[in-house]
């Protein structure tokens, strides 16, 4: 684990939602580079497959997901670039519902769809991104994100990190939702804890108190897989809400990112952060102050976070 030992982590997550076709262009290695002016040391490749609904068993790769050639463009683009990587391929639902919802009965039932297909398929998925993770020497591998319904599956999640480990020599994480950090029953399973760190305004210390006794109990390395906050109006009390109505507020995001970091500068366990989020195709710099997305490309929180990170 040297890669990761007392390693901070400056990161951002990079090119989502990870579309066919817009990978691998002039505008993608822009978006890629313009990372370095804030200061991010890692990036995060992450993109989503689907399936068509909660309850399908099956997790398509295909359309839309981008191409395999696309992912390793963004792999090598980043290494050249001087940054780490964390591959973090990631289950979408089609019809728009989110991924922590996915879920089926407790126990398999004839005629109904199962947890046991559905994992053989999920499994399948992830570790055709950990064989290429390893053959481009990812630092860091992620095996799912927020599958809330799916955390108390701890047998089923073991097996997939085997599965995972026959083919990728590098870190594994797994990436838990928001209050779902204390749990997770299987953190021994993998390398590094991880979570989305989407916490209100206010109640920051209060969650780091949480979190710090399973990291400490655990006795594992711990970042934030994502984290952040939308440039809206209100964006500070319901972080993790991308669709919260508003006006435009870079001063909302600044407030919270300084707030953040500040909070978790006091806590040395804290390894850092892949923040959310950074688009392939950035909006116009002069568009910036107009946008109400997670991205700080050129609003106020650029600067707090390069302060941050530099």
């Amino acid at each position: 684990m040297t890669v990761f030992a007392g390693e901070k982590v400056n990161g951002m997550t990079w090119g989502w939602t990870g579309v066919r076709g817009t990978w691998g262009t002039d505008a993608a290695a822009e978006s890629m580079r313009a990372m370095l002016d804030v200061g991010v040391t890692w990036a995060g490749v992450t993109f989503a497959a689907h399936q068509e609904h909660t309850y399908t068993t099956t997790v398509s790769f295909d359309e839309p997901t981008v191409t395999d050639d696309e992912v390793l463009w963004a792999i090598r683009e980043a290494k050249r670039l001087g940054m780490k990587v964390v591959l973090k391929p990631v289950v979408n639902v089609a019809d728009g519902a989110w991924r922590g919802h996915i879920a089926f009965f407790d126990w398999d039932v004839p005629g109904e769809p199962t947890w046991t297909q559905w994992f053989e398929s999920y499994t399948a998925f992830i570790v055709h991104y950990a064989r290429i993770a390893e053959a481009e020497g990812v630092e860091l591998f992620c095996i799912g994100c927020e599958m809330v319904q799916s955390d108390k599956r701890a047998d089923d999640w073991r097996a997939l990190v085997a599965a995972v480990r026959a083919v990728y020599s590098g870190l594994v994480t797994y990436n838990c939702d928001k209050y779902q950090e204390d749990h997770v029953t299987w953190w021994d399973a993998v390398d590094i804890i991880s979570s989305s760190g989407y916490y209100r305004t206010g109640d920051w210390q209060n969650q780091l108190d949480r979190i710090e006794a399973v990291v400490a109990r655990e006795g594992k390395p711990f970042f934030f897989m994502e984290g952040g906050c939308p440039s809206r109006e209100g964006s500070a009390q319901a972080p993790n809400d991308w669709s919260l109505p508003g006006g435009p507020s870079e001063k909302e995001q600044a407030d919270y990112y300084e707030e953040m970091f500040a909070a978790c500068a006091e806590r040395p366990w804290v390894q850092g952060f892949m923040l959310w989020d950074w688009p392939a195709t950035l909006y116009p710099l002069e568009e910036a102050a107009a946008n109400t997305d997670y991205c700080p490309y050129g609003k106020q929180a650029a600067a707090v976070l390069r302060r941050w990170y530099v």
